[in-house]
């Protein structure tokens, strides 16, 4: 057997220094920048109507019009509120933070690829 490891090895990258490095911290704060906020105010938002289920049953029991009432509107509002957070993450992710991961991950190929 051989002591070469094959061509295309990940064995050649050292994911430690590439993890320290500016550019990827520099990538994972531009993430976490939109995902906690985000995450934070759907929670906030997740649990107000939970707790307004709760305790605010009459509020919750308003009609608006006909057969719905402000709780049934507020609950369509969770899937719309997830939708519209999905869509964000996506539009966000393909302008901001896919740019930069392709920048890196074309980096480490191309030092693969001289190593």
């Amino acid at each position: 057997m051989s002591d070469q490891t094959p061509t295309g090895s990940t064995d050649d990258i050292d994911y430690i220094a590439v993890e320290q490095s500016a550019r990827f911290r520099t990538l994972k704060r531009t993430q976490r920048s939109f995902i906690f906020p985000l995450a934070a105010f759907f929670l906030i938002w997740y649990f107000a109507y939970v707790i307004l289920a709760a305790f605010a049953t009459d509020f919750m029991g308003q009609r608006v019009w006909g057969d719905i009432t402000v709780g049934l509107l507020l609950g369509l509002g969770q899937f719309v509120t997830t939708f519209a957070i999905t869509m964000a993450y996506v539009s966000f992710a393909n302008r901001r933070i896919d740019p930069l991961a392709t920048e890196i991950r074309e980096e480490l190929e191309k030092a693969q690829g001289q190593a």
